[in-house]
């Protein structure tokens, strides 16, 4: 049967006017971290997780992305920040799936590129429902203050994985590894803005030629 606009307008409406929020809440032996995010937010942030770095980076996602983000976590960092920053991005991942549900209506697609100073970095995703990370960032240096830059793709990883994405990180240019990051961060939220908006051609519909 075919689409009426009526009932893209319908949808359109009803997609638009349901808060898309999800609240997740991971307990492990090493981390207690609980998330709310709200896809359809005006982009405030509050983030305590114990690596001011990575809240740093939170910050740039919400208020890039629109995206309302409350992270509360506490974790081993006695032992140093891994635990906590991949945790983060496990409840984080599993937050963004659960808030975007079905899936119907979203544009599904999304891609930009991000200048900060000498730093260039393009970020390409999809909402597939197929897990991927192609990761090509050369960070210059082991450290952005206490932060093991190692983490950065960790994060990522794990985000990736829970929520079901496919992801692309290119560095196109940079050699200030806190510039190369944040660039990369504010280019992921960008894409994400993109890729989650509720398309009103579509509205309703699976954005997939498989249905």
């Amino acid at each position: 049967m075919q689409t009426t606009n009526r009932q893209v307008n319908s949808n359109y409406d009803r997609l638009t006017q349901t808060p898309r929020i999800a609240t997740v809440h991971r307990t492990t032996g090493e981390t207690n971290v609980q998330v709310t995010i709200n896809l359809d937010g005006r982009g405030t942030c509050t983030a305590a997780t114990g690596i001011p770095f990575l809240d740093h980076m939170l910050h740039q996602i919400a208020s890039h992305g629109l995206i309302d983000i409350d992270v509360q976590a506490k974790g081993d960092w006695e032992i140093d920040d891994h635990h906590t920053n991949e945790d983060v991005g496990i409840t984080l991942g599993q937050a963004f799936n659960q808030a975007l549900g079905d899936r119907k209506g979203i544009v599904r697609f999304g891609n930009f590129l991000a200048p900060l100073d000498e730093a260039l970095v393009q970020v390409a995703l999809d909402f597939s429902g197929r897990p991927h990370l192609s990761y090509g960032l050369q960070i210059p240096t082991q450290r952005v203050g206490t932060y093991d830059t190692q983490l950065v793709r960790e994060f990522f990883v794990a985000l990736v994985n829970h929520s079901q994405m496919t992801l692309h990180i290119r560095q196109l240019d940079g050699i200030n590894s806190h510039h190369i990051i944040e660039a990369t961060f504010k280019a992921f939220a960008r894409a994400t803005r993109l890729a989650v908006e509720i398309d009103p051609r579509r509205a309703g519909l699976i954005p997939s030629s498989k249905g």
